[in-house]
């Protein structure tokens, strides 16, 4: 099964695609240097592209075919035999481009009638992010995980904290106290910490070491805040009967390291990139 992990451009995909036909174009499989994995895929309309398979060359070719494919099929005595096909593009000189290595595309005729199949092969599962805070942080957050493999369940203990018109894969929870959520989270969350307050991220930080010891399924738990503030909740936290190796299991402070800026933006850039990290394969399944 071929999956992208794209959630917005499969969306875009769909809609377009309830009103026109398509050209779905895959990457199935390749060799050595190439732009895009297995399984990345375009959808190609008469007048509009939805996603990517690479860019550059590639894709115009790739284009090109698709939308002579769809004329073709979309004439009453075609057969049935030309509305797909597979074809090879060596990433040399001949097709303008330096990579080195070969992808192999399929190319297939789609329409409204494929949308219950597509829907199951287009998208996979994404991995479940439990947002504490609603402050500038958090809602710098939520806009920049949207188009990312993830759905995030958004927490905070106060009400009007959060905006309108968020996707369904963003689930708004108002929780008092806030850390009664954590045992309610979705296994293999990855758990990112930043209320307005530094007793909420205390006790959430308690919580969810309570869990990880009893069940062991948050493989990430970041806490925003400096080094000081983490040498201030280690010595709480260890008071309360958490071991060291327990304690190791915090990332404080967050985001990749080398990146400076304060401005929530950058500090959630750093942040998703981080949380990316934490997952296996290109397509993003955890």
């Amino acid at each position: 099964m071929i999956f992208s992990y794209c959630a917005q451009d499969a969306e875009h995909f769909f809609a377009g695609l309830a009103r026109q036909p398509a050209v779905l174009v895959r990457v199935v499989s390749t060799q050595g240097s190439v732009p895009r994995e297995t399984g990345a895929w375009m959808g190609v309309f008469a007048d509009a592209v939805v996603g990517t398979i690479g860019g550059g060359h590639l894709e115009f070719e790739a284009m090109a075919r698709a939308r002579a494919l769809l004329a073709i099929s979309g004439e009453s005595s075609v057969p049935q035999s030309v509305v797909s096909l597979r074809l090879r593009f060596a990433l040399g000189p001949s097709l303008g481009q330096c990579c080195g290595g070969v992808v192999h595309l399929a190319f297939e005729r789609v329409s409204a009638s494929d949308l219950p199949a597509l829907a199951s092969t287009l998208v996979s599962p994404l991995t479940p992010v439990a947002l504490f805070g609603g402050g500038h942080v958090g809602h710098a957050l939520a806009r920049v995980l949207v188009p990312l493999p993830f759905c995030l369940r958004w927490i905070d203990s106060r009400d009007g904290v959060f905006p309108q018109d968020l996707p369904a894969r963003v689930v708004c929870e108002h929780s008092e106290p806030v850390q009664s959520a954590v045992p309610g989270l979705a296994p293999q969350s990855r758990v990112l910490i930043m209320s307005f307050s530094h007793a909420e991220d205390l006790e959430i930080v308690a919580s969810c070491l309570l869990r990880q010891r009893e069940q062991a399924d948050l493989p990430f738990v970041g806490l925003i805040g400096s080094k000081t503030k983490w040498a201030a909740f280690r010595r709480r936290l260890d008071a309360r009967g958490f071991s060291p190796d327990e304690l190791a299991h915090i990332t404080c402070p967050i985001g990749v390291p080398g990146i400076k800026g304060k401005e929530p933006d950058v500090i959630a850039v750093a942040v998703a990139a981080q949380l990316l990290q934490t997952l296996d394969g290109p397509t993003g399944r955890a």
